[in-house]
């Protein structure tokens, strides 16, 4: 995955937010998707690195972007409510 161009992490970071959008049952538009995919990447990316979970694999990679993703909708939907 270090190879991969920004192309690359954009369309996982979009496909990782539409997947938590899905599971979460909410309604974005593509750029929030991006933003929460990204996000949810690097949230992803860091729990796993701290689990010693690494991957080369896109759909590896993608499942941890969207399960962080998914994380950090479900943090800010408890911070919502409030």
């Amino acid at each position: 995955m270090a190879n991969m161009g920004i192309i690359g992490w954009v369309v996982i970071g979009i496909l990782a937010g539409w997947i938590a959008e899905k599971v979460m049952k909410r309604s974005h538009g593509l750029v929030t998707n991006l933003i929460v995919g990204v996000l949810g990447a690097l949230l992803g990316g860091f729990i796993a690195g701290q689990l010693g979970y690494g991957t080369d694999s896109l759909v590896i990679s993608l499942l941890i972007a969207a399960g962080g993703a998914i994380l950090l909708l479900a943090v800010l939907s408890l911070f919502k409510k409030r």
